[in-house]
C-alpha cells in the first residue's frame, strides 16, 4: 500500500509493531536532543534484529523525506530544530537551479557553484541565506540522489567517452575506461551511475544498454520510457499471477451480484482503444432518468499486496504513447477479464443513479454486478447512430438508449453550467504513424457530442463515489484541484485586463467567473490563448485523502472511480466502496489515512511522470514532422511576449516556436510594462498577445525541440536563419521555472 508495509501487515508480523512516523517525531520532541538508532529503539522497547532493522529503515525513509536529519555523528535530529530547509532540487539547463522546500514556502535560488555537485531531483538539506538574488540555499547535505541512471547520446572527444543526458538539464557523465559496452558515437544509451559529481571530479558511469540511433523507428518512445523511469517490463511473478487467471468469469464469482445482463449497456471509446473499462445505460424513470455507469471490477482480481497489486501500484497509471501503450495491468486483465468486451460476461462495480430533469442526482447506490456489454461503439459510430433518423444494421436497436443518454447529458451539462464549472475545450492532437513507425500526419481531434456524453456520465459517477466515501469517513483518495494562488492570480488578473476582463476580487476568484469569461470568448481568435493561460494559472490536480474539492469542476467532492484498469487511485476507490457495500462502515478498513497520504503522493508523481513522458515523445515527433516542412507557411497566434521575441502557437499541431526579435523588421523592439506588447522604437510597430501572423518555418532542432519562424511580410534577405528559437512546448506546460 505504501513503500512501508501497511499497518495491518505490521501487526501480523510483530507482536508490537514499530512506531509510526508521528510517534517517532513526538518521542524526539520529548527527548529534546538528537538520538542514535539504538537509544531511540530502547525508548520504544524495540528488541531483536528484525524489528531494529525495520526501525532503521523507517528512520532512513524519514531522512529521505525531510522529516529527520542524520548528522555526521550518526544522530537523528529534528529538522526544524536545526534551522535547515529540506527539499528537492530543480535544475536549469543554464547551470543554476532552485530548491523547492518540502514545507511549501517559496523556492530558494541555487547558484551554479552549488549546482556543480547537484542534479535535478536530488533531495538536500540546506541553510537559507539572503544573497544577491534574494533568498539563496547553501547545501549542507545531500539526502538522496534521485538519478541512479541517465539516458543520453554517447560521444567521444580526444579519447574520452561521455554521455549527455537527453533532457532539459543536460547532465553529463564520463564513461569509465572499458565501460562503453560497444557504444559508438551518436548512439543513444542508458548509463548506470558509478560516482556522482563532487567539488573536484566529474560524474562517472558505465553503459548498460545501447538503445539505438536517433533515426530508428520507435526510438522516441524507448528514450522516454527509460528517461522517465517508467516500468515497462513485467516481473516474472506478475506474469505468473496473470497466467493463473481464468479465461472467463467463473460461475462462482457471479453469485451474490446483481444481474445486469438483460440491460443493453454499451461501451463508447476511441476507434483505437484496446481496453474498455466503463459501460453506460440510460432509460426514463419518473421525473428524470435512471443512469447506470458500470465499471470493470478490477479489485476482484487484483487483491491488496499481491504481485499484481504491487506492480500496479509501482506503475500508478497506464501510459499512452502514439505508437504503444505501457499498461498498468498485464494484458490478461487490461484486454481480457477486466475489459468490458461485447457479448461476454464481466464482473462490474455499478453506480446506479436517478437524475432529475435539471441534472441533479436525486439518489444513487453502488453495488457489485455482472453485465454483458451489448456493443462496443466508437465515438464516431455512436454519433452516426444518434444523427441517423432510421439507422439499420446490428446496432440500430441501440439508437433509443443512446437518445436517452443524450437527453441525460443535456441535463447534466446544464447543471454543470449553472454551478459555474470551467469547460476547457482545448484542442487535442493525434499523431498517426505509418507502417515504418514514421510520422504520417498530425491532426486535431474533433470533440463530438458523444465524447461529452461519456464525460458527463463519468463525472456524475465520480461525484457520487466521492460523496459516498466522504459520508462514511473511509480513508480514500480524492481528486483535488485548487484555484490559483496569490502570485498566479495576480498574473492572471494582469493578463485578463489586456483583453478588457476584470474579476470581482483581486484576492479570490470563483470558477464561475472564469467560466463566464471563457464562454464569452468562445469562437473568437483569442479563445485558445485565454483558455491556455487560465488553465496554467490553476494548481495542478492531484490525489490526496484530504478533500478540498475540485475548483475546475466547481465541486466540493470529487474522486476517480471510472478507470481502475489504467489508474491506481480508481482501484483504491473501488476497494473503499466495496468495503462499505460488504461491511457497512469504515471500521477495520485495512488502509489508514497515512497509507493514503503516501499513496496520493506516489500516484500523483506517477501521473506527472506519465504526462511528461508522453509530452516529450509527442513534441519530438511533431518536430520530426515539421522538419520535413521547412520553408512552408503557417498561420500562428502570439502566445507570449518576451524581451527576445514572440512565442507563437501553431494551433494545427498544438506546439509553440519562437520568432526571434532579430527576425522582426529593422528596429529596436521593447516589451511594455504589461508584458503583452513588443513595440518598435522608430516605427512604433507593435506585436501583441493573440495577434495572428503569417510565418515561414525556417529551422527545426529535433534534439533540442526548438522551432524557428520568421514573419513572411517582414522577411529580409540574409536574416532568415540567424535567430535560434526554443520551443515553448516544454517550458509552457507548467514545467519550466
Amino acid at each position: 500500500m505504501t513503500a512501508e508495509r501497511p499497518r495491518a501487515d505490521q501487526e501480523r508480523r510483530y507482536e508490537h509493531p514499530i512506531p509510526s512516523r508521528e510517534e517517532i517525531l513526538a518521542e524526539m520532541e520529548r527527548a529534546g536532543t538528537p538520538l542514535r538508532r539504538d537509544p531511540l529503539a530502547r525508548r520504544f522497547d524495540i528488541r531483536g534484529e528484525p524489528r531494529t532493522r525495520a526501525l532503521e529503515n523507517r528512520l532512513k525513509a524519514m531522512v529521505r523525506d525531510g522529516q529527520l536529519y542524520r548528522n555526521r555523528a550518526g544522530e537523528y535530529c529534528l529538522v526544524h530544530r536545526l534551522d535547515l530547509v529540506t527539499g528537492t532540487v530543480i535544475a536549469h539547463r543554464d547551470g543554476y537551479g532552485f530548491l523547492k522546500p518540502d514545507d511549501g514556502t517559496d523556492d530558494l535560488y541555487l547558484s551554479a557553484r552549488e549546482m556543480r555537485v547537484l542534479w535535478d531531483g536530488d533531495r538536500v538539506a540546506a541553510h537559507a541565506l539572503e544573497g544577491e538574488r534574494g533568498r539563496e540555499a547553501r547545501v549542507v547535505r545531500i539526502l538522496e540522489r534521485k538519478k541512479k541512471e541517465i539516458v543520453g547520446r554517447f560521444d567521444r572527444d580526444r579519447g574520452i567517452d561521455y554521455v549527455i543526458e537527453d533532457a532539459d538539464t543536460r547532465t553529463e557523465v564520463l564513461i569509465a575506461r572499458g565501460a562503453s559496452n560497444g557504444a559508438k558515437p551518436g548512439d543513444m544509451v542508458r548509463v548506470e551511475i558509478i560516482d556522482y559529481p563532487s567539488a573536484h571530479a566529474h560524474a562517472t558511469g558505465r553503459v548498460t544498454k545501447v538503445i539505438g540511433r536517433l533515426d530508428d523507428p520507435g526510438i522516441e518512445t524507448e528514450l522516454a520510457i527509460l528517461e522517465h523511469g517508467i516500468p515497462a517490463e513485467w516481473p516474472e511473478a506478475v506474469l505468473a499471477a496473470a497466467r493463473r487467471l481464468p479465461e472467463h468469469v467463473p460461475p462462482r464469482a457471479k453469485q451474490g451480484r446483481e444481474d445486469l445482463r438483460s440491460l443493453p449497456l454499451v461501451t463508447i471509446d476511441g476507434a483505437d482503444a484496446k481496453d474498455f473499462d466503463d459501460a453506460v445505460f440510460c432509460e426514463p424513470e419518473g421525473e428524470g432518468w435512471r443512469l447506470i455507469v458500470a465499471i470493470a471490477d478490477v479489485s476482484h482480481y487484483v487483491e491488496p499486496d499481491t504481485a499484481l497489486d504491487r506492480e500496479a501500484r509501482a506503475r500508478g497509471t497506464s501510459v499512452y504513447f502514439p505508437d504503444r501503450v505501457v499498461p498498468m495491468l498485464p494484458e490478461e486483465l487490461s484486454n481480457g477479464l477486466c475489459s468490458l468486451n461485447p457479448r461476454v460476461d464481466r464482473l462490474c462495480m455499478v453506480c446506479d443513479m436517478h437524475v432529475g430533469r435539471r441534472g441533479d442526482v436525486k439518489r444513487s447506490r453502488f453495488y457489485e454486478g455482472v453485465m454483458r456489454s451489448a456493443a462496443r461503439l466508437t465515438y464516431t459510430g455512436a454519433m452516426r447512430l444518434l444523427e441517423n433518423p432510421r439507422p439499420r444494421g446490428k446496432d440500430a436497436e441501440l439508437k433509443t438508449p443512446l437518445e436517452h443518454l443524450h437527453a441525460v447529458y443535456r441535463a447534466l451539462a446544464g447543471a454543470r453550467k449553472r454551478r459555474g464549472a470551467i469547460d476547457f475545450d482545448l484542442a487535442q492532437t493525434k499523431i498517426e504513424l505509418d507502417e515504418r513507425g514514421k510520422v504520417a500526419s498530425v491532426r486535431v481531434v474533433e470533440r463530438l457530442t458523444t465524447h461529452k456524453i461519456i464525460e458527463e456520465c463519468m463525472i456524475a459517477a465520480n461525484v457520487q463515489a466521492a460523496k459516498k466515501l466522504r459520508a462514511a469517513r473511509i480513508p480514500s483518495l480524492y481528486r483535488v484541484h485548487e484555484g490559483p494562488d496569490a502570485d498566479r492570480l495576480e498574473e492572471l488578473l494582469l493578463f485578463l485586463r489586456t483583453f478588457g476582463f476584470k474579476l470581482r476580487s483581486p484576492s479570490k476568484v470563483a470558477p464561475g467567473e472564469l467560466a463566464k469569461i471563457l464562454d464569452g470568448v468562445a469562437g473568437k481568435p483569442e479563445a485558445e490563448l485565454i483558455q491556455s493561460v487560465v488553465l496554467r494559472s490553476l494548481k495542478q490536480a492531484r490525489y490526496q485523502p484530504a478533500n478540498v474539492g475540485h475548483f475546475g469542476l466547481a465541486l466540493d467532492a470529487y474522486a476517480h472511480f471510472t478507470s481502475p484498469i489504467r489508474r491506481y487511485p480508481d482501484l483504491l476507490v473501488h476497494r473503499g466502496l466495496k468495503w462499505l457495500i460488504r461491511h457497512g462502515s469504515a471500521r477495520r478498513f485495512p488502509y489508514t489515512l497515512t497509507d493514503m497520504e503516501h499513496l496520493g503522493e506516489h500516484t500523483s508523481r506517477t501521473e506527472r511522470r506519465a504526462d511528461e513522458a508522453v509530452w516529450d515523445v509527442e513534441e519530438r515527433l511533431k518536430c520530426i514532422y515539421l522538419k520535413e516542412r521547412i520553408g512552408e507557411e503557417f498561420e500562428v497566434v502570439v502566445a507570449s511576449v518576451t524581451q527576445f521575441g514572440l512565442f507563437v502557437r501553431l494551433s494545427e499541431l498544438q506546439i509553440d516556436g519562437l520568432i526571434h526579435v532579430s527576425m522582426l523588421p529593422g528596429d529596436y523592439y521593447h516589451r511594455d510594462a504589461t508584458g503583452t506588447v513588443l513595440t518598435g522604437e522608430r516605427t512604433g510597430r507593435t506585436y501583441r498577445l493573440a495577434d495572428h501572423l503569417r510565418v515561414r518555418l525556417t529551422a527545426v532542432s529535433v534534439e533540442d525541440r526548438k522551432i524557428d519562424f520568421v514573419p513572411i511580410d517582414e522577411e529580409h534577405e540574409g536574416r532568415s536563419g540567424n535567430g535560434r528559437a526554443r520551443s515553448a512546448g516544454r517550458g509552457r506546460r507548467s514545467r519550466g521555472r
